[in-house]
């Protein structure tokens, strides 16, 4: 299936799937990987193939293709070059931040690890992973908008903690954690900080030394670049236990040949993210306000989650009465709209109630219900005018598959 390309704001080539039609309105899964991306990656999948740590040239180029992207995913979030590490993928990151650093604490007898109730499967998965190596986790409950209260973190800080992990934002709800805040609580009482910002990086402005983030985990196709890549950002001075061990690669913190080319698709997504970064959000806010208006008063038994305002730019979370949401999103992608029923990291027959709107107080039911819509900077006023009916009809068609809901219009 080839791709071909349209424009955008006069020159800016996008591309676009072979089914024209198609309404994607799940950016916070993935977005399509720039050109420019593509076009830098072509000559490491060709003729400058070679491994970096090859003593000769056909490592030279290689190898400076990897440094050049450690610094434009570095310039991203405020970071040293040094202190990124690439991965296979944001949960890899995930991974390696949290099993690394209680690693480390744990030979001065940390086994103590906070994480939030809102987490990506990759964070908690992890801790329930290290719990079977005799470590205890914290899980902070969140509001009813999804926000980690500071003073309960604090609360729980002990002196046997090894490491706090709260996401940036969440890709289900789109809230907006006061990472600030939380980190200032974790530098003061010596707590390794890691923070997932997989979801926000992209979106909103990122800085590990304003956040006091010790650790920090990105993915490269939020960012327009190409699927298989992630990277870990480790502040200088904090020790991380490797996952991988090996070679020498990535200073030693993850052995393995690198994969230059998804680095340096890495590196220029980065690198043009950070350039727009400025104008995202006035870019798709204002779509996605007609998005959000035109089916709240289209639908009812329809309500938002997640935070009013703190919340990711482009993003719509919902629950919708008397409808599945992964019945929903199909019925939606066969008419050729793509959009998600929450953390897309599972496999598509383990759709169940997600456990953040769980935690956020919903009911079981209702939060079966749940439906995520989120614009990326190639969306257009015409494909949210052509969603929003098509989205209601489908809403319906269910609604009257539904016993329950026929029984309570009688």
């Amino acid at each position: 299936m080839t791709m071909h390309e349209r424009v955008v704001d006069g020159d800016n080539p996008l591309l676009e799937w072979a089914m024209p039609n198609l309404i994607y309105l799940d950016a916070v899964s993935a977005v399509p990987p720039r050109p420019e991306t593509i076009a830098a990656m072509h000559p490491y999948l060709t003729d400058a193939w070679g491994n970096p740590l090859s003593p000769h040239l056909a490592g030279d180029r290689p190898k400076e293709a990897v440094e050049r992207a450690r610094g434009q995913v570095a310039a991203l979030v405020g970071a040293a070059p040094a202190e990124v590490i690439f991965t296979a993928s944001g949960s890899e990151a995930n991974n390696l931040a949290i099993k690394g650093l209680a690693a480390t604490a744990a030979a001065r007898h940390r086994r103590h690890l906070i994480v939030s109730a809102v987490e990506h499967p990759s964070v908690t998965a992890s801790c329930r992973a290290l719990e079977a190596q005799g470590f205890t986790t914290t899980v902070l409950p969140v509001d009813s908008t999804g926000r980690v209260d500071p003073s309960r973190l604090q609360s729980e800080l002990t002196a046997w903690t090894a490491i706090v992990s709260i996401q940036a934002a969440s890709s289900e709800i789109g809230t907006l954690q006061s990472i600030a805040e939380l980190g200032s609580l974790t530098r003061r009482a010596g707590v390794p900080f890691h923070v997932d910002a997989v979801a926000a990086a992209g979106r909103i402005p990122l800085d590990m030394a304003s956040l006091q983030a010790d650790a920090m985990s990105l993915s490269s196709n939020q960012l327009g670049g190409p699927s298989g890549v992630g990277a870990l950002i480790v502040r200088r001075g904090i020790r991380l236990e490797p996952l991988i061990h090996g070679g020498t690669q990535e200073r030693g913190r993850r052995a393995g040949l690198e994969n230059v080319p998804g680095i340096v698709g890495m590196g220029v997504a980065a690198e043009l993210t950070r350039a727009e970064l400025s104008s995202m959000a006035s870019r798709v806010e204002p779509l996605m306000a007609r998005l959000r208006d035109g089916l709240l008063m289209t639908l009812d038994g329809c309500q938002m989650t997640g935070h009013p305002t703190e919340r990711l730019p482009g993003h719509l979370s919902l629950v919708v009465e008397f409808v599945e949401g992964e019945a929903l999103v199909m019925a939606l992608s066969r008419d050729g709209i793509a959009a998600a029923a929450g953390v897309t990291c599972r496999e598509r027959t383990a759709w169940r109630a997600s456990p953040a709107l769980l935690a956020l107080g919903f009911e079981q039911a209702l939060a079966q219900g749940a439906v995520v819509f989120s614009l990326w900077r190639g969306n257009t006023q015409e494909e949210v005018d052509r969603a929003v009916p098509l989205i209601a009809q489908h809403v319906a068609h269910l609604r009257a598959l539904s016993p329950i809901y026929a029984a309570r219009v009688r």
